[in-house]
């Protein structure tokens, strides 16, 4: 059960510790037990201990591989997926397959495009009567589809008694993989005649098929049906409509997709880029504003970096639009001084280029630079704006300057006559929170008529937790629960308060109230930029290639910043566990390993930045200011909260986050 719940929540270091239990209990040769390690181990995406785990089991039945070939599956490993088939069919040579087990195995035959093992299974599913299973369906077509065997699909599908979106979207999938893009446009018709309502990858494959084709007429009429349907802010939607319009030779049409998306991932970018390129189209100042932005929100500075240089060669670096957009991109990115260095020789500022100056200063906490910044805005007569002073009241909070935030506050509406919204009063929780006024803090929220939302509160109670005010911040968690009873973010801030203050029963209360309602805690990522390859890491990580090294380097910085004075922070680790267990586990968290590798590979000089999905731990702050004074480097690490800029042994945040 405790392995289940592992498994449901992502935890590989919980799910560890179990492990360990098991191996020291005995419990491990138990079937469902070793069959729970693997489903775990599988779940977190540590392929390689699952495999392990197999390895060392006396034996294993169906429901253990079913485990192991989805978690091989989601990784793509062709290599190991065709190690643990073979293993499956002989260890498991009597055993009935279930329709779990028939999904998996084709998607393995699907991998390793072998058509021959394909068509084996897919004999054994006629057999066993799983073939009007419409999941299996819908796998069996699809592995028909990668091998490239056209007519053997068609039968499979026409040969279906019920078919849904998933079944048509999947032969669809296939026509359009096999370049079939007539075929998959006439099917398109008769699933519109059977009343069959498609989803946002049944058109994301539809238009791509009109890509295919220069069918611009058709994507156009798709792209009427989409707004119709709501579907228009779906990323791989959008991306659909971009690669269309560009291959069709309307790069504008594109363009104003792509400006226009919710949400923009790296398919999006290179879309643009590409599309771009083929059709020789030259871009202009809109374009790489655009561009930019996207590498900005993607925190992708080697891309960016190359944008860059383009600008300078097209002549396009005097542009406003273009060197804001580099501003935002060097400082979303880390890299604070490069933004200033672009602000500072712009010809021509607006009020965009001062605002991003001044909020980029506040998000990596360096308060005294934004203030001198909006002073220069004054004194050169640019009018600021609602977004302005967000930055300037931001930077009183991490100044912890309450009397001058609050005159700001006043100023921005007597003086410029700007009406203080919700995210200005947020700024001002957040610095009675930081200068510990929290009492204020909430009087101040009471007192005031507007309606707080999540962030407000969760500002409040990120105070509580940093300056250990636990009865308040239980008060804050239950209001938060109330407004976004599915909120993940409350419940970790909640369970980590609790866990500080040693009521282990309170954190297993709350991880009982997200099991109930089945909110998952996102697992802990970090990664780094290293000549355009992004490496990602996960606490304990394994799995790449050069974690030998890697965790024999954190192994040394460790030992030689203990003889500085680092002393491992117990109280990050929140597992109930002896202390020399915590160590273990602290010294591999995924922020300690990406600053280990960037160390590794890049020049004793250079900066090092590090992107983190979730708050920096105390243990790991702790430790980069102390690897930052051992090795002379400046260290960035941008988390969920905002940037850390480690040098010479401090941060930037003075330790408030």
């Amino acid at each position: 059960m405790v392995l289940s719940s592992c498994s449901n929540f992502g935890l590989l270091d919980e799910g560890q510790q179990c492990h360990g239990y098991a191996l020291k209990s005995g419990f491990i040769f138990h079937q469902y037990v070793n069959n729970a390690l693997v489903y775990m181990y599988s779940m977190c995406s540590d392929v390689k201990m699952a495999i392990q785990v197999l390895d060392s089991a006396p034996r294993s039945d169906i429901c253990t591989y079913n485990s192991v070939l989805k978690g091989v599956l989601d990784q793509g490993n062709s290599t190991e997926a065709l190690y643990i088939l073979r293993r499956m069919m002989v260890e498991c040579e009597y055993e009935e397959w279930d329709s779990i087990t028939c999904v998996n195995v084709l998607g393995v035959c699907g991998l390793l495009n072998d058509l021959n093992l394909g068509r084996q299974v897919h004999s054994r599913i006629l057999k066993t009567g799983l073939d009007c299973d419409l999941f299996i369906g819908s796998s069996t077509i699809d592995m028909y589809g990668k091998c490239g065997e056209i007519s053997s699909m068609r039968k499979v599908f026409d040969g279906l008694h019920a078919k849904n979106e998933v079944t048509w979207t999947a032969i669809l999938t296939a026509y359009l993989q096999n370049e079939c893009f007539e075929e998959a446009l006439k099917l398109f018709l008769e699933m519109d005649f059977q009343n069959v309502v498609p989803n946002e990858y049944t058109f994301a494959v539809l238009l791509n098929s009109c890509a295919g084709l220069s069918a611009f007429g058709y994507g156009n009429s798709l792209h009427a049906r989409v707004d119709k349907m709501g579907l228009k802010n779906h990323t791989v939607v959008c991306n659909g409509l971009i690669h269309m319009a560009s291959r069709c030779g309307f790069i504008e049409d594109a363009n104003f997709v792509f400006t226009n998306m919710l949400h923009r991932d790296v398919i999006s970018w290179n879309l643009m880029i590409t599309e771009m390129d083929f059709q020789n189209v030259v871009p202009n100042e809109y374009t790489f504003a655009v561009l930019l932005n996207s590498c900005a929100g993607l925190s992708a500075f080697g891309y960016g970096n190359s944008l860059h240089a383009r600008v300078d060669k097209m002549g396009l670096k005097n542009h406003t639009v273009v060197c804001n957009g580099l501003i935002h991109m060097a400082s979303r990115c880390g890299f604070i001084e490069d933004a200033n260095f672009v602000f500072t020789n712009m010809l021509h500022r607006d009020v965009i280029s001062w605002n991003l100056m001044i909020t980029g200063y506040s998000f990596h906490g360096l308060g005294e630079e934004a203030l001198y910044v909006f002073q220069q805005m004054l004194a050169a007569k640019q009018q600021p704006s609602y977004v302005t002073f967000v930055g300037v009241l931001s930077a009183c909070g991490f100044l912890g300057r309450v009397d001058e935030g609050f005159y700001y506050l006043d100023h921005m509406k007597r003086e410029f006559g700007i009406e203080p919204g919700l995210e200005h009063y947020t700024c001002i929780v957040g610095l009675l929170g930081r200068a510990g006024r929290l009492d204020d803090a909430e009087n101040f929220m009471r007192l005031n008529p507007i309606k707080w939302d999540v962030v407000a509160w969760r500002t409040l109670l990120n105070a509580c937790h940093v300056h250990r005010k636990y009865d308040l911040g239980k008060r804050v968690a239950y209001i938060l629960l109330h407004l976004n009873p599915n909120d993940v973010g409350t419940c970790i801030l909640m369970s980590n308060m609790h866990a500080k203050a040693k009521r282990w029963d309170k954190v297993v209360t709350v991880w009982k109230l997200m099991r109930e309602r089945n909110i998952k805690k996102e697992p802990g990522l970090s990664w780094t930029e290293i000549k355009n390859d992004t490496h990602v890491f996960v606490s304990d990580d394994t799995d790449h290639p050069d974690s030998v090294q890697i965790r024999e380097k954190v192994k040394r910085l460790m030992a030689e910043i203990k003889r500085l004075g680092y002393v491992p922070d117990f109280g990050s680790e929140l597992h109930d566990v002896e202390e020399e267990q915590k160590e273990d586990y602290l010294s591999y968290h995924s922020e300690k390993l990406a600053i280990a590798f960037a160390l590794m590979k890049t020049p004793p000089a250079a900066p090092i930045c590090v992107i983190k999905n979730l708050r920096m731990c105390d243990d790991c702050h702790s430790a980069a200011k102390f690897i930052s004074k051992l090795t002379n480097r400046t260290i960035i690490v941008r988390d969920v909260n905002r940037f850390h800029r480690f040098r010479d042994g401090c941060c930037s945040c003075s330790d408030y986050w």
